[in-house]
C-alpha cells in the first residue's frame, strides 16, 4: 500500500508540475524573443533623431557604427532617394514599409529582419534594418528551461518526502493492526492496539480492542459454563459409585468401577482445560502408536461383549504427533465410541496407523456397518443416527488444530472409514 501511495503521489505532482512548467517554459521562450526584438526596434528607433536632422553620410555612417547591431553589421538604413549606409541587404521591403508607415519583422537568412520606418528631414520615409540573429531570439531560455525542469523535479522529490510521511502514518498503524490481528486469531487474548493515524484508522484500532476484549469475555464465559456443566456431573458419578458398590457380582462391580473412575478422569480433564486461559497449542507431542492400542485395548472389553471382531495394525517405530495426549486420545475415543454407538453388535472394526514417507502420520478407524449417510456428517452438530454429532467433529478440530484434516472416505453400504491425517512433527515425545 505505502508505495501505490508514493507512486500515486509522483504521478499526480509530474501531471501537475508539468501542467505548469510546460506553458511556462513556451511563455519564457516568447519573452526571449520578445526582448531580442524589442531591443532592435529600440535600436532602430535611436537613429531617428540623427536621420530626422541630416542625410549626411558622414554623420550617418558612425551613428550606425555607434550601435550594437551597426557596429556587428546587422544594421542597415535606406533612404527614400534610394541611398543606404551600414551593412549590404536587400531592400525590397524598404518601399513597402515606407508607404505602410508600421514596424515589421520577417524570417531572414541567419535570423530576422526588423524593418522600423523613420521620418527624415525633408519629409521623406526612411528604413532601418536591424538583423536579430536566431541565438539572439533563444538566447537565455535554455537555462530557464533547465531551472524549471530542476524546479519541477524539487517539487516533486519534495512531493514524494511528503507522501512517504503520510504513507507511513497510514501504513503503519493498519500493519500494527493486522499484526494484532494475526496474534488474536493465534489465541493472544490480551492484545490491545493504540489507537493511531488517521480519524478512520483509529476508530478501527478502537472497535478491534472493542471486539478482542468481547472475544475475551464470551470465551472466559463459555470456560466457566464448561467448567460449571461438567462439575454438576459429580454429583451423578458420586451416586454411579455408591450404586457400584452393593453389586453383588465381583467381576461386574469391578468393570463398573473402572467406568466410572474413567468418567470421572474425563469430567476432571474436562474442568482442567476449562480453566486454562487458552490451548497449550503446538508444542505438545503424542506417540500415536502407542495411544491407539492402548485406546483399542480399552473399548477391546466391550467389542468382546457385543461379539465384535477387532483388530488394529501399527508400525513398530513410535509415531509422534503434534497433538496434547488427551486431546488425541478424546478423538480417538470419539471415533471408535462412534462404531460402538452406531452399528450393530457383531460389526467388525479395524484401527490402522500408518506412517508417510515425509514424516506425516495417519490413523484410519474402519467397521462393517451401514456406513456414513454424507460426508457433511463431520460437520458440528450433523449426525442423523439421533446422537448429539460432535464425536467427528472433536476428532475434526483436534486434527485440523495440528495442521491436519479429517475425512470420511467409505459411505453406502459398505461400512463407514474414516482418516485422520497428521502433518510431521519433527519434536521429541516427552519423556
Amino acid at each position: 500500500m505505502r508505495p501505490r501511495l508514493i507512486l500515486l503521489t509522483a504521478a499526480t505532482t509530474w501531471l501537475v508540475a508539468l501542467a505548469f512548467l510546460v506553458p511556462l517554459a513556451l511563455l519564457v521562450r516568447t519573452l526571449a524573443s520578445d526582448r531580442a526584438m524589442g531591443a532592435a526596434e529600440l535600436e532602430a528607433q535611436s537613429l531617428a533623431p540623427v536621420l530626422a536632422l541630416t542625410d549626411d553620410p558622414h554623420v550617418i555612417q558612425p551613428a550606425i557604427e555607434a550601435t550594437t547591431s551597426g557596429a556587428q553589421g546587422r544594421l542597415t538604413i535606406f533612404l527614400d532617394d534610394g541611398r543606404s549606409f551600414g551593412a549590404p541587404a536587400d531592400r525590397r521591403h524598404s518601399l513597402a514599409l515606407a508607404r505602410q508607415g508600421r514596424t515589421f519583422s520577417t524570417p531572414a537568412p541567419g535570423g530576422t529582419e526588423v524593418l522600423v520606418p523613420v521620418v527624415v528631414g525633408d519629409g521623406s520615409t526612411a528604413v532601418v534594418r536591424v538583423l536579430v540573429p536566431s541565438e539572439a531570439l533563444h538566447r537565455g531560455v535554455g537555462q530557464a528551461w533547465l531551472v524549471l525542469v530542476a524546479l519541477g523535479v524539487a517539487l516533486v522529490l519534495l512531493a514524494l518526502v511528503f507522501a512517504d510521511r503520510m504513507a507511513r502514518s497510514i501504513v503503519g498503524p493498519v500493519e500494527r493492526l493486522a499484526e494484532a490481528a494475526h496474534r488474536l486469531g493465534e489465541g493472544d487474548l490480551e492484545v490491545r492496539v493504540t489507537p493511531e493515524g488517521p480519524p478512520e484508522i483509529a476508530e478501527v484500532g478502537r472497535a478491534f480492542n472493542r471486539v478482542a476484549g468481547r472475544v475475551k469475555e464470551l470465551l472466559a464465559a463459555e470456560r466457566e459454563a464448561v467448567a460449571d456443566l461438567s462439575h454438576r456431573l459429580r454429583t451423578p458419578l458420586t451416586a454411579l459409585r455408591l450404586d457400584t458398590e452393593i453389586l453383588t457380582d465381583p467381576e461386574e462391580r469391578r468393570r463398573i468401577a473402572q467406568d466410572a473412575e474413567e468418567l470421572e478422569r474425563v469430567v476432571d480433564r474436562i474442568i482442567i482445560d476449562a480453566r486454562r486461559p487458552i490451548r497449550g497449542g503446538m508444542a505438545s507431542s503424542t506417540d500415536l502408536n502407542h495411544l491407539a492400542r492402548q485406546r483399542v485395548e480399552f473399548w477391546a472389553a466391550l467389542a468382546e461383549e457385543q461379539g465384535r471382531r477387532w483388530s488394529i495394525e501399527t508400525p513398530d517405530a513410535a509415531l509422534p504427533v503434534p497433538v496434547d495426549s488427551d486431546d488425541l486420545e478424546a478423538a480417538l475415543d470419539a471415533l471408535l465410541g462412534n462404531v460402538f454407538a452406531h452399528t450393530p453388535d457383531g460389526s467388525g472394526f479395524r484401527v490402522l496407523v500408518e506412517a508417510g514417507q515425509e514424516g506425516e502420520a495417519r490413523i484410519i478407524v474402519e467397521d462393517e456397518g451401514p456406513g456414513f449417510q454424507s460426508e457433511a456428517v463431520v460437520a458440528r452438530g450433523a449426525s442423523g443416527a439421533g446422537s448429539t454429532g460432535l464425536g467427528l467433529d472433536i476428532a475434526r478440530r483436534t486434527a485440523e488444530a495440528a495442521g491436519g484434516s479429517l475425512r470420511v472416505v467409505g459411505t453406502g453400504n459398505g461400512g463407514g472409514r474414516v482418516e485422520m491425517e497428521f502433518p510431521p512433527h519433527n519434536g521429541e515425545l516427552p519423556r
